[in-house]
C-alpha cells in the first residue's frame, strides 16, 4: 500500500458509506483495482477507515446528538441487535468475507435487483409514511432495522441499503430513514473499528499508523459533502438509480476479475 492509495481509497469510503451500494465492497474491489495484496492490515484499514466517514455524521448532526436523547433511545435500541449477531459473526466475516471480490460482485448484483423491484412496489404501494423523525420510530421497529442492518456483514450488501429497504417498508419517511441510517452507523461503526483494534492487538507499524489516519482524514472530508448531497436528493428521487449502478458495477468485476 502507498500513501496514494490511503487517499483513493478514502475518497471511496466517503463516497459510498452512506449511499446503497457498499462501501465494504467497493473498498475491496478497488483494494483488487489497485493491486494491492490482501493482508490482515489491508482488512482492518478498510474497517478503521469507515470512522472517519461516521466521524462526519457526528460532525453534521452534533446538536442532535448531544441534544435529542429520545432519538438516541431508538437508536441504540436498533444497535443492540447489530452488536450481539456482529460480535458472533465477526471472526467468520474478517476470515471468509471480507477480501473476496467474488462475493461482492453477486451481493452487489443481487442487492441491486432487489432495490429496483422494492422502490417500484414502493411507488405503486402509496402509503403515507408513518414516522417523518427518527424520535418518531417505535422501539420494537427500531430493533427490526438493527436485525435488518446485520444483513450487511457480507461484503457489497451495503448497511445502508439494508436499512433503508427496511425502514421503508416499515413506514419511515425517506428523509427519517435516511437520518435513521446515519444514526446507527455511529455506534456500529465505533464498535466494529473498536473490536478490530482489540483483536489486531493495535499490532501495525509506524507507516502504516499514517496510511490509517490518512484515509480516515480523507474519508471524514468527503463524506462530510455527500451526507449533505444525499439529504437533498433523497426527497426527490428514488434508489433506482443505485439499483442499476450495482448491477453494472457487479457485472463490470465479474467480467474484469472471473472473465465472465
Amino acid at each position: 500500500m502507498s500513501y496514494l492509495d490511503s487517499i483513493i481509497l478514502g475518497i471511496i469510503e466517503g463516497i459510498t458509506e452512506f449511499l446503497p451500494i457498499s462501501s465494504t465492497g467497493h473498498l475491496i474491489l478497488t483494494s483488487k483495482t489497485l493491486a494491492i495484496p490482501s493482508s490482515e492490515f489491508l482488512k482492518s484499514f478498510e474497517i478503521f477507515i469507515q470512522l472517519g466517514a461516521i466521524f462526519a455524521v457526528v460532525y453534521f448532526y452534533r446538536k442532535t446528538i448531544f441534544n435529542n436523547i429520545e432519538t438516541w433511545k431508538k437508536v441504540l435500541a436498533a444497535f443492540i441487535p447489530t452488536a450481539f449477531l456482529g460480535l458472533i459473526l465477526y471472526k467468520f466475516v474478517k476470515s471468509f468475507l471480507l477480501g473476496n471480490a467474488l462475493v461482492v460482485a453477486y451481493s452487489l448484483i443481487i442487492g441491486g435487483i432487489i432495490l429496483i423491484v422494492f422502490e417500484i412496489w414502493q411507488s405503486k404501494r402509496e402509503v403515507p409514511a408513518k414516522f417523518n423523525t427518527v424520535a418518531e420510530v417505535p422501539y420494537k421497529t427500531a430493533v427490526y432495522l438493527g436485525i435488518a442492518q446485520v444483513l450487511a456483514v457480507v461484503p457489497g450488501v451495503s448497511r445502508s441499503g439494508t436499512t433503508i429497504v427496511a425502514g421503508q417498508a416499515m413506514s419511515l419517511s425517506r428523509k427519517a430513514v435516511v437520518e435513521f441510517s446515519f444514526l446507527l452507523a455511529i455506534p456500529t461503526m465505533f464498535a466494529a473499528t473498536g473490536l478490530d483494534l482489540v483483536k489486531s492487538g493495535w499490532a501495525f507499524t509506524g507507516q502504516e499508523v499514517g496510511f490509517l489516519l490518512l484515509g480516515f482524514v480523507v474519508s471524514f472530508i468527503t463524506a462530510i459533502f455527500v451526507i449533505k448531497w444525499l439529504l437533498s436528493y433523497v426527497q426527490h428521487h428514488s434508489f433506482v438509480v443505485f439499483g442499476i449502478y450495482r448491477i453494472l458495477a457487479g457485472l463490470l468485476y465479474l467480467y474484469l476479475f472471473f472473465s465472465l
